[in-house]
């Protein structure tokens, strides 16, 4: 479907066609079995939490991380 394919979308302003996304995203995401996770995503993720728990460390910090961010810049 597409928003020519409904006349009275086209007609909506910008901020009321986000509302409108957020609205149709929130329908969606309600029910997470309708939103398929490809099994790469849930390959990496658990790639990730194995190295996070075989390396433990510290978490960053908020302004930690800022700082590091601003130094990439």
């Amino acid at each position: 479907m597409r928003v020519s394919d409904i006349p009275e979308l086209a007609k909506l302003s910008a901020p009321e066609k986000i509302l409108l996304v957020e609205d149709l995203w929130d329908s969606i995401s309600s029910d997470e079995s309708i939103v398929p996770v490809p099994q790469s995503h849930m390959d990496e993720l658990d790639r990730r939490l194995k190295r996070y728990e075989s390396a433990g460390g510290r978490l960053l910090t908020i302004e930690e991380l800022q700082a590091k961010i601003e130094k990439r810049k």
